[in-house]
């Protein structure tokens, strides 16, 4: 029989994840600013993190194929949509809009999650539920510095929305159990699978593809092109995304997804801590407002996890 995890460890897998998460964005840049396309940095981050984890993933699927086999639908959405279809919208869609008001509407996946299970189950999610929601989305766009002024283009929005689908499948796949499959193997199939779609889109010029010898500058020190992709790939994918996928089968999806709204109060303090970039008082407000949504979601999500194990 499986011993009953304490309820804090799940909050806790979740937060290593976002923290982990949240670190992408200072490797990313530091690559792009070095001169990196956003395209080659995404795909060496996945093909590297796809290497790593594939010895371990074999090694511990050896002689339970029929598990893959009954989970390939969960391990190609895992894979084509919430990382390879995730990156690439994200960044086809900063081609037409700011970064920050993708990166919000990217951010809007885990209201598009309570929809579709409200939707798919006919359970109305309770109203401490969607208050938090509402307090989560209003901290994001404080701290996202996301502005409504200016035209938005219909593309960029539209691509920005594919990513936020793409949110959403990352915690929908990750959360279910059923297939078997353990979290380290199922993110390295997963990834294999991104690895493998960003390096086609890559060779057909859909995403471009620029690299270079530079050395990429961090908290004012120059690195190796190859520490900074290893650091990207083990710290930011790797260990993000088995982090992530532990924290959503003990959360549930729904759950897991708000509490990842933390990843943007992460990048606020490794901007502080790596960059000296202080947050401003809007930054700070919506940090709190997060805060608040995410507890505000937990206690509306008690009772449908009390229902569900009745």
């Amino acid at each position: 029989m499986r011993a009953a995890q304490p309820p804090y460890t799940g909050f806790l897998l979740a937060i290593g994840s976002a923290a982990s998460f949240a670190l992408s964005g200072i490797f990313a840049s530091s690559l792009i600013s070095a001169g990196w396309s956003a395209g080659a940095a995404a795909t060496a981050r996945i093909t590297v993190a796809a290497l790593v984890l594939a010895v371990p993933s074999l090694m511990m699927l050896r002689g339970q194929w029929g598990l893959v086999r009954r989970a390939w639908r969960s391990l190609l959405l895992f894979g084509l949509l919430a990382v390879a279809g995730c990156q690439l919208a994200f960044f086809l869609a900063v081609g037409f809009i700011a970064p920050s008001l993708a990166l919000l509407i990217e951010f809007m996946g885990p209201v598009l999650l309570v929809l579709w299970v409200w939707a798919r189950s006919r359970l109305a999610p309770s109203r401490l539920t969607l208050l938090g929601a509402g307090l989560a989305v209003v901290g994001l766009i404080a701290v996202s510095g996301a502005g409504l002024e200016g035209a938005l283009h219909p593309l960029g929005v539209l691509f920005a929305l594919v990513a936020a689908v793409g949110n959403a499948a990352y915690y929908a796949t990750g959360a279910a159990s059923d297939h078997g499959i353990p979290p380290l193997p199922f993110v390295g199939l997963g990834l294999a699978v991104a690895a493998i779609a960003l390096g086609l889109v890559s060779a057909i010029g859909i995403l471009p593809f620029a690299v270079t010898s530079t050395a990429p500058v961090i908290a004012g020190a120059e690195l190796s092109p190859l520490a900074v992709v290893a650091g990207m790939a083990l710290i930011s994918t790797v260990l993000a995304y088995v982090l992530g996928v532990s924290a959503s089968r003990r959360l549930g999806a729904t759950m897991a997804s708000f509490t990842g709204y933390s990843e943007p109060l992460f990048g606020i303090v490794w901007t502080i801590l790596l960059l000296a970039i202080l947050p401003t008082g809007m930054q700070w407000l919506g940090a709190a407002l997060i805060i608040a949504g995410v507890i505000t979601v937990r206690l509306g999500e008690l009772p449908r996890r009390s229902l569900s194990r009745t």
